[in-house]
This record gives structure tokens, sequence and C-alpha cells, in this order.
């Protein structure tokens, strides 16, 4: 069902009023893949009465009373994506796109949606109930955070915005929690996973630098980062407290992991799989269309990617649905009178991570010093392919789908590291799951900038590369591989993106058109380092990049001169002598 977004809606339904409205950056899509409709649906499962305001004009009242006021509280999320990150590229000019706003203009995400959107219900619901924070953007700025586009460290966005109370990670059980709490039922401040401001500090909590120190002095920035990022662990987690004037900012530790049953409790609940028809009438949008017949099979990650903000957000212990889960929700779409037999992605943030786990992260909680898979695959982690390759030999065999693509992305190295199913999950995964081309993000090819990247070495990559060359050979497939890179990384300069280019002409033959310059991102590792300029692990100063033109210029370097490549992807004979090397 939709959740309601509109007063019809609730007469509809028998109700004068709601228990919880949730506003969003994001149009509403009823989809498992948007936080927003997850959390609501979760909350009418359980009992409450909720509804949603997508995209409100935060310049008068129209959209944000269309509703009335809650009894409960205001659920804020700016989106799927940090509201910077999506209105502004790296060199910080305006995107003119927004793939999840109907019609696709970028004309309804205001910039710090979080503030918006809080000074917006403030303004017109004066004392009004608590106002809630989440999704991304809330999460990633729950503590003092270095912010790239004011080029400063920012408060705790709790304190930016002045909302009550804030949920960070996955929050369909805190969300829970807080819900009943605020109804009556238990105290709000002992949940797990919330942040919330106090008067004074909790006892038995951690204290992270004040914000004031923060500010003044980088080395207690990286202190606090790093003592934040160890303390995301449900399991071995401490609760965090930090000072912003006479304040204190209070973390609580994280909720658990979610059990496969809560997983797939999550993921069968009724979407729409849609535009919500309100929505749908302002234009189309162009996000839709693989998301409809797309299905996520796990949740966290791995990688834990120095640039990146899954692992955090997320959690770096991977929890999967089960099969049957997976296969009901293909039914469904498969059900759906416009589907057109073609299963756009079957995955999560790394597609091949679905099904395995390391038993002492999952009793003792995530190993303090050392990562899952960087800079090697560790022993512990038992990487078996086996439960994803027979997954999708079940959903092909479904009556009705034509074709099941896996377009998340894949870990090569873990590829290597299951020694028994690697190999043949990539045959099968070629043979059937690859459309033409296929995605992979070696991101850079030197160890240097690698390494700071938390990346594998390109000896992984040269061997993917062989063995995707050798299995479409045998297949008589003629398939190609499309690699992402990254421009201007902390550590990376000129010299190492001319090495890259040669990397890319020499032995990958191709042309790259996948390149983004680095986008600091609040509270990841690269962040760290670009606004420290300095390695965290090794406590060496590194190079970065930080004039705009000279970002471009590294890009451009590794763009090269598109005149020497054909179409699609293979470079054209350069040298008289290396006619034939692409075929080696």
């Amino acid at each position: 069902m939709f959740i309601p977004t509109t007063r019809k809606e609730m007469k509809n339904l028998g109700w004068s009023e709601l228990d919880v409205i949730l506003i969003t950056g994001d149009t509403y899509v009823d989809s498992s893949y948007f936080g927003i409709s997850v959390i609501g649906h979760v909350l009418i499962d359980a009992g409450y009465r909720v509804g949603i305001i997508a995209q409100p004009d935060i310049e008068s009242a129209v959209d944000i009373k269309r509703l009335g006021e809650p009894l409960l509280f205001w659920g804020i999320n700016s989106g799927s994506v940090d509201s910077m990150v999506s209105n502004y590229t790296a060199s910080k000019k305006r995107r003119n796109r927004d793939d999840l706003t109907p019609g696709g203009e970028n004309n309804r995400r205001p910039d710090r949606a979080l503030i918006a959107y809080t000074n917006l219900v403030k303004r017109y619901f004066k004392n009004t109930v608590p106002i809630v924070l989440g999704g991304i953007e809330a999460s990633l700025r729950r503590v003092a955070h270095f912010d790239y586009w004011s080029n400063n460290v920012r408060r705790s966005i709790l304190f930016d915005t002045k909302a009550d109370y804030l949920v960070y990670g996955m929050g369909e059980k805190p969300i829970l929690d807080l819900a009943s709490a605020l109804g009556g039922e238990g105290v709000a401040e002992t949940i797990r996973g919330i942040c919330y401001i106090s008067k004074s500090a909790r006892k038995g909590y951690s204290d992270l630098p004040s914000y004031e120190k923060c500010i003044e002095d980088k080395n207690e920035f990286e202190y606090m980062f790093k003592t934040f990022h160890k303390n995301c662990d449900a399991i071995t987690a401490k609760g965090l407290v930090q000072k912003h004037g006479d304040r204190f900012l209070v973390q609580n530790p994280p909720y658990r992991n979610l059990t496969v049953k809560e997983l797939d409790d999550i993921y069968n609940l009724p979407y729409e799989r849609d535009v919500h028809p309100y929505y749908a009438n302002l234009g189309e949008v162009r996000a839709l269309e693989t998301i409809k017949s797309s299905i996520t099979t796990h949740r966290g990650c791995y990688g834990e990617c120095n640039f990146c903000a899954i692992a955090l957000h997320q959690g770096r212990t991977v929890i999967s649905r089960s099969e049957r889960s997976i296969l009901e929700e293909a039914d469904e779409i498969v059900d759906n009178k416009n589907f057109k037999g073609i299963i756009y992605d079957v995955g999560g943030p790394s597609a091949n991570m679905y099904g395995y786990e390391c038993d002492l992260k999952l009793k003792n909680g995530g190993c303090k010093n050392k990562r899952c898979i960087f800079p090697s695959v560790c022993k512990d982690m038992k990487v078996d392919h086996s439960r994803q390759t027979n997954l999708l030999k079940s959903l092909r065999a479904i009556k009705g789908v034509k074709k099941v693509f896996v377009a998340s992305g894949v870990r090569y190295d873990l590829i290597f590291a299951d020694e028994k199913n690697g190999i043949p999950y990539l045959e099968d995964l070629i043979e059937h799951s690859v459309s033409g081309q296929m995605k992979i993000a070696p991101e850079h090819a030197t160890d240097k900038v690698l390494k700071l990247m938390g990346k594998p070495g390109v000896k992984h990559l040269r061997r993917f590369r062989s063995e995707f060359k050798k299995i479409n050979r045998e297949l008589d497939k003629k398939q190609f591989l499309t690699y992402y890179f990254i421009a201007a990384h902390p550590g990376s300069n000129e010299s190492d993106m001319k090495e890259l280019r040669s990397f890319v002409e020499e032995e990958l033959f191709t042309n790259p058109e996948q390149i983004q310059i680095f986008t600091p991102t609040p509270s990841t590792f690269s962040t760290l380092m670009y606004y420290t300029e300095k390695d965290p692990f090794s406590g060496n100063k590194i190079y970065v990049e930080k004039d705009m033109g000279k970002k471009e210029k590294q890009k451009n370097i590794l763009k090269g001169d598109n005149k020497n490549y054909r179409s699609n992807g293979n470079m054209k004979n350069k040298r008289s002598n290396s006619k034939n090397s692409h075929r080696k």
C-alpha cells in the first residue's frame, strides 16, 4: 500500500490524524530502496498511523500543513544521499539533474535539507512534538564533522537543526523503540542507535574532544574521528559524549544487528514499487525504471573503503536475507503487469558479499585493529559464493523471468579468495548476468593511492581482467569491462594520474569514461585525510590537491586524448608493434 500523503487518503483509511509524519528530500517512491518508505511501512506494521510529505516547498505552508500535526513526532530525512552531495559536484557546481525528483530537474531539494525542513516545521508548528532526524545525512553528520562545502568543521547536525533526536544507521528498530517511548512506554534517552542533546555528560560514556577543541586543533579532530569510528560496532561500541558549548551531544551505542528473520520481515512489507500517484503527476522519476525491478539481497559491507560511508551507515557486518524471502519478492515483481521479464539487479553494496560472514565477528564484533578484506582478505572470512550462485539460478528459473542482471558491482579480490566457488560464480555471472559491459571499480592503479583508499592492489585487477576475457572467449561472448576511477583523492598528484593513465592504456586498453573527482563527504577516513593532509594510519604528511582547476586537470590527465579510441572502449593502435596486444 502507498503511505498517505494527502488528507483524502487519510480519510479513506479512517484516519482523522496521524501519529507520525515523515518528510523526505526525495520524491516519494514506495520501495524498499528508500529509507523513508521502509521506516513508514515498519511503523504502520507496528500499528502507527503514518503519512509522508516529499520534497515540501520550504517557502510556504502549503505542503508542510497538508497532513496536519502528528501526535508523536516528525521524522525528517534529506533523502537517499546527503543533500549537498546530491545538489553539487565535487567542483562545487550546481547539479542540473536529479533522478529522484519528478521531471528530473534539480529544483526541489534544498541545500542542507535537514536544517531547512526542521526550520520549516518549527515555523508553522510552534512548540510542536519532537523532531527526529534520520537517514544518511543525519547519520554521517551526527558528531562534529568536516564539511567540504563550507570548508570548516561543523557542529553535530542536532545542534544546527535544533531537532530533538537523531536515529543513526539503519533505523528500523530504534525508530520503533522511540515511537513507543514518545507514546509513554519507556525512556527515549536509553534507546540504542540514537543521539540527543543533554545538559550534562552521561556517566560511563567515552568523552570525545569537544567541538571547540576540534575546530582549534586538527590533531584533536583526528583523535575525535578515530574514537568515533571505533565505536560503531553493534557488539563492541561504547556510548559517546561530545561537548558543544555548555551542552553535550550524547550518542548511545549502536542498535544490535538484525537477525535474518528481522531483515526478511522488513523487505516483505507491502511496498508498491512505484512513485506515489500524487508525485507521479509532477513528472517522470528517472531512477524508478531499474529500482522497481531490482532486489536487495543483503546489508552491510566488508570493504570499508576509506572514501565510502556505506560501512559506517549500514555496518561492517553483512546481514543476508533468506533465499525464500528474495524469491518471494521476485515472484511479486514478476506478477506486476508492467514487468518486462528483466530483473535489473540482485545485490547490495557489493553483490558478492551475500551469504557469508565471519563467525568470530558475529560472536565478538568487528576486530579493532584490522579490517575484513584490506589489505588482504582475512583468513577467518570464509568467503563462499555458492549461495549467490544458487540464488541467481533459482531466480532465472522463475516463470516469466528472461534475464537476471547483477549491476551492484563485485569485489574481484573476494572472488579469488574463494578457491572453491569463486571462479564458478564468475563464470555463471558472465554467462547469464552481464549485459554487454560489466562494471568494476578499481578506482586507481598506484600502490600508494590504493593504500590510502583502502582498495586492493592491481594484481587482483590484472587477474580478474584475464579471467573475464578467458571466460568470454570460452562462451563465445563479446563483452567488455567498464572501469570506475577517482581523481584527486588525498595522496594523488598529477604524476600518479599519469601513471594511472599509462596503466589503462598499456594494460586495460581502454579510454576511461567513468571518472569522478573525489568528493569529501562527512565522516569518512578519506575526508579526514583531505582535512588534515595526513595519513591517519601512518601519521605521515600526504599531498592533498585542493585547487579546483588542478583537480579537473587530474581528471583530464586520465581522460586522455579521446580521438585515439574507438566508441566501444577499445584503444586504437597507437604503435605499430602493438597491433594485436589487446588479444593476448
